[in-house]
Protein backbone atom coordinates (compact mmCIF):
# COMPACT_ATOMS: atom_id res chain seq x y z
CA UNK A 1 0.00 0.00 0.00
CA UNK A 2 1.27 3.63 -0.59
CA UNK A 3 2.52 5.50 1.93
CA UNK A 4 -0.60 8.41 0.86
CA UNK A 5 -3.35 5.65 1.07
CA UNK A 6 -1.98 4.18 4.20
CA UNK A 7 -2.01 7.71 5.92
CA UNK A 8 -5.67 7.95 4.40
CA UNK A 9 -6.89 4.50 5.88
CA UNK A 10 -5.64 5.32 8.94
CA UNK A 11 -7.17 8.61 9.15
CA UNK A 12 -10.95 7.15 8.29
CA UNK A 13 -10.24 4.32 11.13
CA UNK A 14 -10.37 7.09 13.44
CA UNK A 15 -12.39 9.47 12.18
CA UNK A 16 -15.24 5.59 12.63
CA UNK A 17 -13.94 5.52 15.62
CA UNK A 18 -14.51 8.73 17.31
CA UNK A 19 -18.38 8.30 16.22
CA UNK A 20 -18.35 4.82 18.38
CA UNK A 21 -20.48 4.56 21.42
CA UNK A 22 -18.62 5.83 24.41
CA UNK A 23 -15.68 7.09 22.68
CA UNK A 24 -14.77 10.76 23.75
CA UNK A 25 -12.99 13.45 22.60
CA UNK A 26 -9.86 15.41 23.56
CA UNK A 27 -7.43 17.94 22.70
CA UNK A 28 -5.69 17.64 19.16
CA UNK A 29 -7.75 15.06 17.92
CA UNK A 30 -6.91 12.31 20.12
CA UNK A 31 -9.91 9.67 21.35
CA UNK A 32 -10.44 7.42 24.43
CA UNK A 33 -12.99 5.46 25.30
CA UNK A 34 -12.95 4.63 29.41
CA UNK A 35 -12.07 1.03 30.18
CA UNK A 36 -11.90 0.85 34.01
CA UNK A 37 -12.58 4.18 36.12
CA UNK A 38 -10.65 4.69 39.09
CA UNK A 39 -10.73 6.45 42.83
CA UNK A 40 -10.79 10.19 41.35
CA UNK A 41 -7.79 12.43 42.93
CA UNK A 42 -5.46 14.05 41.55
CA UNK A 43 -3.91 13.76 37.58
CA UNK A 44 -0.20 13.91 36.46
CA UNK A 45 0.93 17.04 34.59
CA UNK A 46 4.06 17.36 32.06
CA UNK A 47 6.60 16.96 34.97
CA UNK A 48 4.96 14.31 36.70
CA UNK A 49 6.86 10.87 36.51
CA UNK A 50 3.76 8.06 36.24
CA UNK A 51 3.76 4.36 36.15
CA UNK A 52 1.93 2.62 33.72
CA UNK A 53 0.85 -0.69 31.95
CA UNK A 54 0.45 0.09 28.37
CA UNK A 55 -0.17 -2.31 25.02
CA UNK A 56 0.26 -0.45 21.77
CA UNK A 57 -1.38 -1.27 18.48
CA UNK A 58 -1.74 -0.30 14.64
CA UNK A 59 -4.84 -0.16 13.54
CA UNK A 60 -4.41 -3.55 11.62
CA UNK A 61 -4.72 -4.81 15.62
CA UNK A 62 -0.52 -5.65 14.97
CA UNK A 63 0.95 -5.05 19.38
CA UNK A 64 4.24 -2.87 18.76
CA UNK A 65 5.04 -2.73 22.60
CA UNK A 66 3.23 -3.61 25.76
CA UNK A 67 4.68 -3.73 29.32
CA UNK A 68 2.09 -6.23 30.42
CA UNK A 69 3.62 -9.39 32.11
CA UNK A 70 6.02 -7.51 33.15
CA UNK A 71 6.85 -4.78 36.26
CA UNK A 72 5.14 -1.35 34.74
CA UNK A 73 8.05 0.86 33.73
CA UNK A 74 7.85 4.55 35.01
CA UNK A 75 8.19 7.47 32.62
CA UNK A 76 8.54 11.26 33.21
CA UNK A 77 4.99 12.58 30.90
CA UNK A 78 7.09 15.55 29.36
CA UNK A 79 9.57 12.99 27.89
CA UNK A 80 6.49 10.76 25.56
CA UNK A 81 4.94 11.45 22.64
CA UNK A 82 1.78 14.04 22.84
CA UNK A 83 -1.06 11.99 22.82
CA UNK A 84 0.24 10.37 25.81
CA UNK A 85 0.43 14.02 26.97
CA UNK A 86 -3.06 15.04 26.33
CA UNK A 87 -4.75 11.36 27.62
CA UNK A 88 -2.57 11.04 30.46
CA UNK A 89 -2.85 14.48 32.17
CA UNK A 90 -7.17 13.97 32.41
CA UNK A 91 -6.42 10.46 33.65
CA UNK A 92 -6.41 9.81 37.75
CA UNK A 93 -4.85 6.94 39.59
CA UNK A 94 -6.95 3.76 38.83
CA UNK A 95 -8.23 5.02 35.45
CA UNK A 96 -7.73 2.53 32.22
CA UNK A 97 -8.15 4.24 28.88
CA UNK A 98 -7.96 2.65 25.39
CA UNK A 99 -6.54 6.17 23.97
CA UNK A 100 -6.72 6.74 19.77
CA UNK A 101 -4.22 8.94 18.88
CA UNK A 102 -3.19 10.54 15.63
CA UNK A 103 0.19 10.05 13.82
CA UNK A 104 0.39 13.94 14.48
CA UNK A 105 -0.19 13.52 18.14
CA UNK A 106 2.09 10.08 17.61
CA UNK A 107 5.45 9.70 15.67
CA UNK A 108 3.89 11.61 12.50
CA UNK A 109 4.92 10.32 9.13
CA UNK A 110 8.38 8.85 10.66
CA UNK A 111 8.70 5.07 10.72
CA UNK A 112 9.54 3.44 13.95
CA UNK A 113 9.63 -0.47 15.18
CA UNK A 114 7.09 -1.99 13.94
CA UNK A 115 5.45 1.25 13.53
CA UNK A 116 4.79 2.88 9.60
CA UNK A 117 5.00 6.59 9.21
CA UNK A 118 1.56 8.03 9.34
CA UNK A 119 0.14 5.34 11.88
CA UNK A 120 -3.26 6.05 14.11
CA UNK A 121 -1.80 4.36 17.22
CA UNK A 122 -4.54 2.52 19.90
CA UNK A 123 -3.25 1.99 23.57
CA UNK A 124 -4.37 0.42 26.40
CA UNK A 125 -3.11 2.74 28.45
CA UNK A 126 -3.78 2.17 32.84
CA UNK A 127 -2.47 4.75 35.08
CA UNK A 128 -1.38 3.35 38.43
CA UNK A 129 0.65 5.66 39.83
CA UNK A 130 1.84 9.61 39.99
CA UNK A 131 4.96 10.78 41.26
Amino acid sequence: MAKEEYIKKNREWLAEKAREDGVMPLDKGVYYKVIKKGKGGASPNRGSVVTVHYVGKTINGKTFDSSRGGVAPAFRLRDLIPGWNIALTQMHVGDRWEVYIPAEQGYGKLNQPGIPGGSTLIFDIELLGIA
